[in-house]
């Protein structure tokens, strides 16, 4: 089994950073951070990542990008080892969170978060950090990007699903219609999932079966 960080990913303890990662009170273990802009007449610039928000949490060892049409819902999605770190640079996106870990303090409880465009040409610059064993999905609002970090590279046998609709969820899309892939249509749901495929929680960091 992978090795687990002896403690959860947190803000450094003594070393603040500028800004800081806030806990998602609840869903045990996850963040976000509102980054800060520096803007001008030119444009602006955007911090959207820094390894010492996350200092117990493994290195982000892989960037991936994806660019999806107004209507679209990814999810849901979980792993049993991997950990993400969500931003969306273009367009806005419903994020939603659902704690599938055995024994965590906040297990079975859903979390949701609109990030990017605002009205007004207002961007709400917000990183999402997703530890383990938390299922996770976003609906696009209007056409957008969503760029992640994960701290493992792709291990097929560690993308796991949930079905986007399953009424124990209770995830909110604000989408009526949605687009989905083959894939998250064969999601099973919460009642289905093999044992063997149920998250549990471990206190002081790290996930798995």
């Amino acid at each position: 089994m992978t090795a687990v960080p002896a403690r959860a990913p947190g803000p450094v303890p003594g070393r603040p950073a500028v800004p800081s990662a806030e806990p998602i009170l609840s869903i045990t273990g996850a963040f976000t951070v509102d980054c800060e802009v520096h803007g001008d007449d030119r444009g602006f610039f955007v911090e959207t990542y820094r390894r010492q928000w996350f200092e117990g949490g493994k290195e982000m060892v892989q960037g991936n990008r994806a660019d999806r049409r107004v209507g679209t819902v990814v999810g849901l999605h979980y792993h049993l080892r991997q950990a993400d770190y969500w931003y969306v640079p273009y367009g806005m996106a419903r994020i939603v969170l659902h704690d599938l870990r055995r024994g965590s303090p906040t297990e079975a409880r859903t979390w949701t978060t609109d990030v990017g465009a605002r009205s007004g040409d207002r961007h709400r610059h917000t990183g999402v950090y997703i530890p383990p064993g938390v299922a996770h999905g976003f609906g696009a609002l209007t056409d957008c990007t969503l760029t992640y970090l994960v701290d493992g590279y792709y291990d097929p046998d560690d993308e796991l699903g949930l079905a986007w609709d399953d009424p124990d969820v209770g995830a909110g899309w604000g989408i009526d219609v949605p687009i989905l892939s083959s894939r998250d249509l064969a999601n099973p749901r919460l009642a289905d999932l093999p044992e063997g495929r149920r998250p549990r929680y471990r206190p002081g960091g790290g996930e798995g079966r």
